[in-house]
């Protein structure tokens, strides 16, 4: 079969264009707002919590690294059905935007999480034993001493997230959530008009490079100090 591919007519896409690229930085936005920070409370308990740690607790850290290696590895379109009840009891609906963000900062939660644990792992132990010599209690020690130490690795593995949660909004279109991945897929890909297509993807590919490069020069500008 012999599909025909149209040209845009932007003076009729370009607003809802415009639109799409809003919902997609609001969804991203409030996912690594939300999930980026319950992912590091996750990830410093994951950390904290291990065999001989400040927080030393076996079944609190087993509770929660059986939690995050359950969550972690679902694919995020069927993460969406999965959690479909529980979107509906907390948001009210399994549709739309709402519905969208609710089930990426769950996924980004477990995403962060690992990754931070991954990156306090990294930190020299004698540190820590040193502040807890110095009468640090575990809360000081959390706040300037294990965060503070890996902050630089932890920007480029929120900067990794960000580009994952990107990837995310993509499919919130299966929701009705909107943003540039279901422009491309109504207004490109259905209406065989490539033009949208490769409009939506240069726009997603210079918001992950925008991204990329702060992420970088934040992560070089920590590390200098």
């Amino acid at each position: 079969m012999t599909h025909t591919y149209l040209a845009a007519d932007w003076n009729r896409l370009g607003p809802t264009f415009f639109e799409a690229i809003i919902d997609t930085l609001v969804m991203v936005s409030l996912t690594m707002v939300v999930g980026g920070l319950a992912g590091l409370v996750v990830g410093v308990l994951l950390y904290t919590t291990r065999s001989g740690s400040i927080l030393q607790s076996r079944p609190i850290y087993w509770a929660l690294n059986l939690l995050v290696n359950f969550i972690r590895p679902i694919p995020f379109i069927i993460m969406i059905a999965m959690f479909a009840p529980l979107t509906l009891n907390v948001v009210g609906t399994t549709i739309g935007r709402s519905a969208a963000i609710f089930i990426m900062c769950i996924a980004a939660t477990f995403a962060v999480a690992r990754i931070v644990e991954q990156n306090l792992v990294a930190i020299d132990p004698g540190v820590i034993e040193a502040a807890r010599a110095m009468g640090a209690g575990p809360w000081r020690i959390i706040t300037t001493v294990i965060v503070p130490e890996a902050l630089g690795p932890l920007v480029l593995g929120y900067t990794f997230i960000f580009i994952a949660v990107v990837d995310m909004s993509a499919m919130a279109g299966y929701i009705g959530g909107g943003g540039i991945g279901d422009f491309a897929i109504v207004y490109g890909y259905r209406a065989y008009d490539l033009e949208v297509t490769y409009a939506a993807v240069i726009v997603i590919v210079i918001i992950v490079q925008i991204a990329q490069l702060l992420g970088n020069w934040l992560s070089r500008k920590i590390l200098r100090r």
